[in-house]
């Protein structure tokens, strides 16, 4: 697996130095025993993190897709600046309730604000309202546990038929006709999702329902709405139950799928199945439009493309942050990090933790939102 992790970061660093127009940020972990070397092999140069008046400690909660993000850009940006950052990882909803109830400086959101959302923080956002500044990106995997199998190809509507109870073993004939040659054994599918309120679920439904209707018939959102399954607490949650379960499956980002679990490929109309590697989902996120506006970029993803190597089943984080009304003694230390993570060396980091860089022409705009901060 060591090997494989190499090989997909040495891939994405080839694919944005390639590419140039994309960098694309990393979704992280709950947990940075998780993700190995979340802390990353950048190490910031003296002096290059511009930390102004930052001081003091400054507390967040939210995504914990981005944890591991978060544990990086923290060990660089302390180092330099001295300011403590606490970053609890809860989830993408207890997040953004921490945020309108004035107890965090920011918040990791997987899902843009809704309009109740932005409504209530008003009452914390002085003169302001909060706004989405979308910082990591990356794909969402359906990541399985089989013996005998290390590799397979699902499609949304037999992804939708899983997750929703009605294909429950692994030699399913709709598995079987998208993987042909692959020895599927007669075994019970355990499919795993997020028992709290999570965007990455709210973005996991947002595909099935775009792609397969029929089989997913909910609304979506941050809570499970599906019948069946097991569940558990965030994404290292998911991914620790999937990894000590044979015939398990659960969605959760890529930086989760190792030690037994592999992610499968998507067949999504393409000329051939698409893998769950950062550079695709990057062609992915490429096609999504900002329909936030003023200092919002909220972003819409495209979940229906087809495009050859386009993996369509992502994610993009938002940190959620007031645009006006900040408090005076945690202002100057939230731009200085919101800076440093929406800088070049920030998103590098961030293609160094299997996650993908937010493009080139989104960031430069939010990088110019944060300095309008106040």
């Amino acid at each position: 697996m060591k090997l494989q992790r190499k090989n997909r970061r040495a891939l994405a660093l080839g694919a944005i130095a390639v590419s140039g127009a994309l960098a694309l940020t990393a979704c992280g972990s709950d947990d940075t025993s998780n993700g190995g070397d979340a802390t990353g092999s950048s190490t910031a140069q003296a002096g290059s993190i511009k930390c102004d008046d930052a001081k003091g400690q400054l507390l967040a909660d939210g995504s914990s897709a981005q944890k591991n993000a978060i544990d990086a850009w923290v060990k660089q940006f302390t180092a330099q600046c001295g300011v403590q950052i606490n970053y609890k990882g809860s989830g993408s909803g207890a997040g953004i309730t921490a945020f309108t109830n004035g107890q965090v400086a920011f918040a990791g959101s997987d899902s843009a604000l809704k309009p109740e959302e932005v409504t209530a923080s008003k009452k914390v956002c002085t003169g302001g309202q909060a706004v989405d500044f979308p910082m990591v990106g990356g794909p969402i995997v359906a990541g399985f546990n089989v013996s005998g199998v290390d590799k397979l190809t699902l499609d949304a509507e037999t992804l939708a038929k899983i997750f929703n109870n009605e294909i429950t073993n692994w030699n399913d004939p709709a598995i079987a006709k998208l993987n042909p040659g692959v020895k599927l054994p007669d075994l019970k599918i355990q499919a795993f999702h997020r028992s709290d309120e999570s965007g990455t679920t709210d973005n996991f439904t947002k595909y099935l329902i775009s792609e397969a209707k029929d089989s997913f018939p909910y609304e979506g959102g941050k809570a499970w709405q599906a019948k069946g399954g097991q569940s558990a607490s965030g994404s290292s949650g998911v991914a620790q139950q999937v990894k000590e379960t044979n015939g398990a499956i659960g969605y959760f980002e890529l930086s989760y799928a190792k030690d037994g679990i592999t992610p499968a490929s998507l067949d999504t109309g393409a000329s051939a199945p698409v893998e769950a590697t950062v550079e695709n989902a990057t062609k992915a996120i490429a096609e999504a439009q900002v329909v936030g506006t003023g200092n919002d970029y909220a972003l819409k993803l495209n979940y229906g493309t087809k495009a050859d190597g386009a993996y369509p089943m992502v994610l993009v984080t938002y940190e959620i942050v007031c645009d006006k009304g900040n408090k005076a003694d945690t202002l100057p230390a939230t731009k200085a990090f919101l800076r440093y993570i929406a800088s070049e060396e920030g998103q590098q980091i961030l293609a160094e933790n299997d996650y993908a860089p937010i493009p080139d022409d989104i960031i430069a705009k939010v990088r110019t939102a944060i300095e309008n901060l106040s």
